[in-house]
């Protein structure tokens, strides 16, 4: 029973979800745990600006080597840096200003003391080299690390993917979600006769005489799992897509076999940039581009270097996760994966706690690409349809500080949460607006969960305090209560958090009509003796005999 419930978790929960965490609960957090998700004293006084990560990978071996050279802002004088860095991969040496620093490790953590005195506001540099095995993605991308695999004409297939485990399980950075880099350069030198595909543009190419050297340039901010290394016998087609901020180059990386079917396939990439500027604004790194690139697993949301693996099929690896015919419409992982350059790459959470903010809003623009493209009730049928998939197990959000999430509810729990929500702003474009505005007002920036809160109360008018309490931070949702007796409809709250009193629509006397609850029983006068509820809305309801 518990292998069969693993794996319809795999199967039923969107694949940009992160590691083991969602598949085992952790009862205990140890001083490893505090060390990855909390922003520890060696983190904090030192700001990222920016990274050049130079490794060579030796797919024959399965190793890595190379350098990270780490740029940074002094935010107050210290003496210790923390840097991250997964077993096996070990840290090799560390210099500043030509001089090698000790670095003590600590489980995944290594801490180097510094030798040159850190003056308040300098900018300055570190250098750490390291190498060895990494760990081996089982089945990518929810255990982590290198999928090390070859195509079907045998050339090398390799990847990485690393959401929640974290990107110091492939190489050294400051691994905390809270601190995203300004810019980054990446380069992979790699054999001959295969492709190197990352993040951001790429800038030139490095002929060896065994090996070629791929320069590729993020100009954006970028949290660190957005990070990714590609390898394959790729070939490449391309179109410039008229966006919202201007002519966008849409890139397609795919293995040589399958470039026919993927110039039919990939036409759902325009239209997700169509549904998505639409309702989110306008794409987050017009100067990074928009690539899709094909891997061996299901997929991911590398920044700007979005990666995909579902076989050319729509809906989810030929599924459709809502049952409501809607979701064979699109390709579940190019719709959902690229729904989180708006947000989990542009809008970041801070801590991992808080990851409801990626995984509820890109689950929801699911439901938005089918209202764009379908309309309402099309849209409607579909996040009514993923209901099923809802555990109400834990709540949304996790626990602070130790890098660890909330329920996997954060994502179809999350959706109908924020559908329900936009039954409560009850105007279409000023919900559309609240949208977009939430990626202008966050615009590479990474956030915690009341931000996110606060501004969508402001800019809504109404006071979300007890809905977002209830949805987000316990398990069981809203159950409206009502009886009829005498000529009246009697009804309430029941199951709910302090001071909530949702409205809600629900039809009797044929009428479609917007009641009050409260904890506290309502009456109102009524012959009708049958109340529907809105379907919209995502809440239990239980009728008194």
């Amino acid at each position: 029973m518990k292998a069969f419930s693993l794996l319809l978790a795999i199967l039923l929960i969107p694949v940009s979800i992160y590691s083991q965490g969602l598949l085992q609960e952790k009862n205990t957090f140890t001083h490893q745990d505090t060390l990855r998700g909390s922003i520890t004293p060696e983190r904090e006084w030192w700001d990222l600006t920016y990274y050049h990560l130079d490794i060579s990978v030796d797919p024959d071996t399965k190793s890595i080597s190379g350098k990270n050279t780490i740029k940074y802002t002094v935010l107050k004088p210290y003496a210790t840096m923390q840097i991250d860095l997964q077993e096996p991969l070990f840290i090799t040496k560390v210099t500043q200003n030509g001089k090698e620093l000790n670095a003590r490790r600590d489980g995944n953590a290594y801490f180097i003391g510094l030798i040159d005195q850190q003056v308040l506001g300098t900018n300055n540099t570190i250098e750490v080299y390291y190498e060895g095995k990494p760990k081996e993605a089982i089945n990518a991308p929810w255990d982590g690390g290198f999928s090390w695999k070859k195509d079907e004409n045998g050339n090398d297939f390799v990847a990485t993917s690393c959401q929640g485990l974290g990107a110091s399980v492939w190489w050294p950075c400051k691994d905390h979600m809270y601190d995203e880099v300004d810019s980054m350069d990446i380069s992979i030198t790699i054999p001959k006769g295969l492709i190197s595909i990352s993040n951001g543009r790429l800038e030139s190419i490095v002929e060896n005489k065994k090996t070629n050297t791929y320069n590729w340039t993020v100009k954006n901010p970028i949290n660190n799992y957005g990070v990714n290394v590609n390898i394959g016998d790729y070939v490449n087609f391309s179109e410039v897509y008229a966006g919202e901020n201007g002519p966008l180059d849409m890139d397609y990386y795919v293995l040589r076999d399958n470039l026919e079917k993927a110039k039919e396939h990939f036409k759902d990439a325009p239209r997700m940039m169509e549904a998505f500027e639409h309702w989110f604004g306008p794409y987050p790194f017009y100067e990074d581009s928009f690539k899709l690139v094909e891997v061996p697993y299901l997929g991911m949301e590398h920044q700007s270097s979005i990666t995909y693996g579902n076989q050319y099929k729509k809906g989810y690896l030929g599924n459709d996760v809502s049952d409501s015919g809607w979701g064979m419409k699109f390709d579940f992982i190019i719709i959902h994966e690229s729904g989180h350059e708006w947000f989990a790459n542009n809008i970041t959470n801070k801590d991992i706690a808080d990851m409801w903010i990626h995984e509820s809003f890109t689950s929801y623009s699911e439901n938005l690409f089918v209202d764009y493209f379908y309309g309402k009730e099309a849209a409607a049928d579909y996040v009514v349809g993923v209901r099923k998939r809802i555990q109400n197990d834990t709540p949304i959000i996790g626990t602070y500080n130790v890098n660890k999430e909330g329920s996997a509810d954060m994502y179809y729990k999350g959706t109908n949460m924020l559908h329900t929500l936009r039954q409560l702003v009850k105007n279409d474009e000023k919900w559309r607006q609240i949208l977009r505005g939430l990626n202008e007002k966050f615009y590479h920036q990474t956030v915690n969960t009341k931000q996110i809160e606060d501004y969508i109360s402001e800019k809504s008018g109404i006071d979300l305090n007890a809905f977002f309490n209830q949805y987000l931070r316990q398990a069981h949702i809203p159950t409206l209560e009502y009886s009829f007796k005498k000529g009246k409809l009697n009804y309430r709250w029941i199951n709910i958090v302090a001071d909530f009193e949702m409205p809600i629509q629900v039809t009797f006397h044929n009428k479609e009509q917007w009641i009050h609850p409260t904890s506290k029983w309502k009456t109102v006068k009524t012959k009708d003796q049958n109340l529907s509820i809105n379907r919209n809305f995502y809440v239990n309801s239980s009728k008194i005999e």
